[in-house]
């Protein structure tokens, strides 16, 4: 799988190198597949005037290859952003959040002119919500978060030990399918004490670069 991962990872990083224009800024990602992009912007650290991170973790690879990491604040929109997803269907419809980074990675998506997402075959799926769908949520409402979820017939639990960069509680909700993805992530959204949900309908990947076992193959949305 790592293979996989690798192969796209170089893929996406040959159209960001052919397509950005020297001293831009981008948005990055967290994760496994993400870490592998990470490692290929060494080549062109000297063109790139910073990346905009989604994570503290992704922020401290960056500055380890000598990425300068800006705050999003004194950036105001990113050109491209690339990152990764736990699940995608054809439409582009992602579900991330895997890693907890689900906030920042929705914010960076939403300033961001282009967002490339980049993943292995086995994310790609014909209905969203096999992987739990995350939700951050304010500590004092995770209970109350956790009924209103289950009245929507998801099976909520709590993630343990996990606080995101942002002081916040995951639940992860379980047996959800996810049929009409815009309208599920503007339901959960409206549920007060929640901070955002791990769908990304709304703001849906422009492109997606999928590694296969035959090559990378991309989904334009």
């Amino acid at each position: 799988m790592d293979e996989l991962k690798l192969k796209v990872a170089k893929e996406a990083f040959n159209y960001v190198e052919n397509s950005i224009e020297r001293d831009t800024i981008i948005g990055v990602g967290t994760g496994s597949t993400a870490n592998f992009f990470i490692e290929e912007l060494r080549k062109i650290t000297s063109r790139l005037e910073g990346a905009v991170a989604s994570s503290e973790e992704t922020a401290r690879r960056l500055k380890s290859i000598g990425v300068p990491v800006y705050d999003l604040n004194t950036v105001g929109e990113v050109q491209v952003y690339i990152d990764g997803a736990d699940e995608a269907n054809e439409y582009l419809h992602l579900i991330k959040g895997g890693g907890a980074a689900l906030t920042r990675e929705k914010i960076i998506a939403a300033t961001s002119q282009e967002f490339i997402c980049i993943a292995d075959e086995s994310k790609l799926v014909p209905i969203l919500g096999k992987f739990p769908l995350p939700v951050e949520v304010i500590p004092m409402s995770r209970s109350f978060v956790g009924r209103q979820i289950v009245k929507l017939g998801g099976d909520p639990v709590y993630r343990e030990g996990c606080v995101t960069d942002n002081g916040n509680h995951i639940i992860d909700i379980f047996n959800l399918v996810i049929d009409h993805p815009t309208k599920m992530e503007e339901r959960l959204n409206q549920i007060t004490g929640v901070v955002t949900n791990g769908l990304f309908a709304n703001r849906r990947a422009d492109q997606l670069f999928l590694g296969t076992s035959s090559g990378v193959k991309i989904i334009n949305s």
